[in-house]
């Protein structure tokens, strides 16, 4: 009897054991049994959490499934605008399963890899037909922000060309994502039992040679900048030149106005003064001209003069008192 016990446990202790099963943290369990997703009494997939759980050993078989968010970083493809025009967009997507058994069966057993190449199937469509109905400067810009617009006051920043089409562009960005986020989401709920917790596009690149036709584009607008500043450069420094020609003429006439008022009142005051001391003495102011004459006549010893010695230029040199004898 004790030979009999000692294998009974050991199948006892092998049926439990293969009736446990443990779901790890991050993660949950679906039971399939006979093929078949194991439901609940509403008909729902009867989902696991982590920790320990019993199965009936032999026909039920466990399969753990990923619950925490994960994401898909799809590779850059290209779409067409609605002006005809090409450009490759890099995004990438959140998501996470929901419905865990209608994920096993719409992916062929939960595989991650069939999950996510029939998600960026459906991301893919929903944006090529949001590219499509847009042009390219809606799909590069964002919303437009009525509060970091310039002032209409500065003249400045609104005259250039760049500026204007900057104010002038509604981006829709952000609205392609919003979209494409919604339309997803439901597709994929519906179809793979995934929900999409988020979509970004995050790069948005032009091919090569669109790129350089834009970026000549870009370089004729900025060098038409350049030159209508250094024109109005040029322009103003012109008008400073002038107007600080304007003030050196203005200083200097006035200064040559003062000098010259000056001087004729000092002219004025030194013959009063003359006039006053000829008045004062007649004689010595006649004698002292001719003194400043004769230095003046005899400064250099090779002149010669020839005079009437009894001419009155001579008086002096005769008479002390100047009488000029017959």
């Amino acid at each position: 009897m004790r030979k009999l016990m000692i294998p009974v446990v050991v199948v006892a202790l092998i049926v439990v054991l293969m009736s446990i099963f443990v779901i790890p943290e991050g993660e949950r369990g679906i039971v399939i049994r006979f093929g078949r997703v194991l439901k609940d009494d509403n008909n729902v997939s009867k989902i696991y959490e982590p920790g320990l759980h019993l199965k009936l050993p032999l026909f039920d078989r466990v399969k753990t499934l990923d619950a925490r968010i994960q994401t898909m970083d799809g590779r850059s493809d290209r779409f067409v605008t609605s002006e005809k025009k090409d450009v490759i967009i890099d995004s990438y997507v959140k998501w996470r399963i929901k419905d865990f058994g209608q994920y096993y069966l719409a992916t062929g057993g939960g595989n991650t890899l069939t999950a996510e190449t029939l998600l960026e199937r459906k991301v893919t469509d929903v944006l090529r037909s949001e590219i499509g109905s847009r042009e390219i400067k809606q799909i590069v810009s964002g919303p437009r922000n009525q509060d970091v617009l310039p002032d209409s006051s500065d003249s400045e920043v609104v005259t250039t060309e760049a500026a204007k089409q900057a104010l002038e562009v509604d981006g829709q960005r952000d609205q392609i994502m919003e979209n494409v986020l919604n339309d997803t989401r439901k597709s994929a709920e519906k179809d793979l039992g995934v929900y999409v917790v988020d979509f970004r596009m995050k790069k948005i690149n032009l091919p090569d040679e669109i790129s350089e036709s834009i970026y000549r584009r870009m370089r004729a607008e900025r060098e038409s900048v350049a030159r209508k500043h250094r024109s109005q450069g040029r322009e103003k420094a012109e008008i400073i030149k002038a107007q600080a020609e304007l003030e050196v003429a203005t200083i200097l006439a006035e200064a040559d106005k003062t000098a010259r008022v000056t001087r004729g009142e000092a002219d004025a005051k030194a013959a009063k003064i003359y006039s006053d001391a000829y008045r004062k003495d007649p004689e010595f102011f006649s004698f002292l001209r001719s003194l400043k004459a004769y230095e003046k006549s005899f400064s250099d010893k090779s002149d010669i003069l020839v005079l009437d010695p009894n001419s009155e230029f001579f008086k002096y040199m005769k008479d002390s008192k100047g009488a000029v004898k017959p």
